[in-house]
């Protein structure tokens, strides 16, 4: 198979998780997603299988299962009946038996108190698969000024298992302050890397803009400021769950080529468009190295 033959069919398959993820609520039978992607539909089961390393139905599965885990942990926006049926089931029990199967609890217990560890576990297929053949252009990245920008600040020490823990006080405390998304713009500082940190160690700070004063709170957020200057921007679209690639993509392919040093000032992203507002692969991050 030629370079282009093998890029058209990557392109073809990674068509068929787009259309997966804007279309949770729908069809999405073997027969509908062979379609999609031009495929036979006798053969289209073992050639998602040998791409993504699951099957459809368990992509399918799986990305219902985020989703509606995103809505009982992060969201107020619905009960868990409405969720299940969002998911696909008719029953909630159905639902909660599916879903303890999936990560270990129940809806309720998972909306009160989420066990992220086995979450991730359990997600992690889905994530791999959604970064199969992930790839970044050098014409993807774009130099710009960034200006110095007052924020709240929560930062999440220890264990990157339970970053959702801090995600979630620091939801919590946006919405008691009127810093909502669409009010405030969010960020997320990187101030060491996942890969050689000890989870003791791990660092991540959350950020909301403002420069209102920050009172004192019982999340724990304080205020901060956001260094200005040049900074090299890579926009991802679709999960940003995981932005390894991205980053490698900056400093092992942009940075060399590009002449540039970088400044003594952590990696950071800003959050344009949110999962599950959106679908994962309409998700918009924009990742900031900045630079000298």
């Amino acid at each position: 198979m030629t370079k282009t033959a093998l890029e058209n069919y990557h392109a073809r398959m990674r068509r068929v998780l787009d259309h997966i993820d804007r279309h949770l609520d729908e069809d999405l039978s073997l027969s509908a997603l062979s379609g999609v992607a031009a495929f036979s539909k006798h053969h289209f089961h073992r050639q998602f299988s040998a791409t993504f390393g699951l099957s459809a139905h368990r992509y399918v599965q799986l990305a219902r299962m985020k989703r509606a885990s995103y809505r009982l942990a992060l969201r107020d926006d619905a009960n868990v009946t409405e969720i299940a049926l969002d998911a696909g089931y008719q029953a909630p029990d159905a639902f909660a038996r599916a879903f303890r199967e999936c990560v270990g609890q129940a809806p309720s217990a998972f909306r009160k108190s989420p066990d992220w560890e086995p979450w991730l576990a359990a997600l992690e297929p889905l994530d791999r698969a959604r970064s199969t053949n992930m790839t970044y252009s050098l014409n993807d990245v774009t130099v710009r000024e960034f200006p110095a920008t007052p924020v709240a600040i929560l930062t999440h020490r220890g264990d990157p298992a339970r970053v959702y823990e801090t995600v979630r006080r620091f939801i919590d405390w946006r919405r008691a302050a009127g810093l909502g998304r669409d009010i405030a713009a969010t960020f997320t500082i990187f101030p060491c890397d996942p890969r050689v940190t000890p989870p003791e160690d791990f660092r991540l700070d959350l950020c909301a803009a403002t420069d209102r004063p920050i009172e004192t709170n019982a999340q724990g957020v304080t205020a901060g400021l956001m260094p200005g200057g040049r900074c090299a921007v890579l926009r991802v679209i679709g999960s940003s769950e995981n932005l390894e690639r991205a980053a490698l993509a900056l400093y092992r392919d942009w940075l060399p080529s590009s002449g540039e040093e970088p400044r003594d000032v952590p990696l950071f992203c800003q959050r344009i468009a949110f999962y599950p507002d959106v679908g994962e692969q309409e998700t918009v991050t924009d990742l900031f190295l900045p630079i000298e």
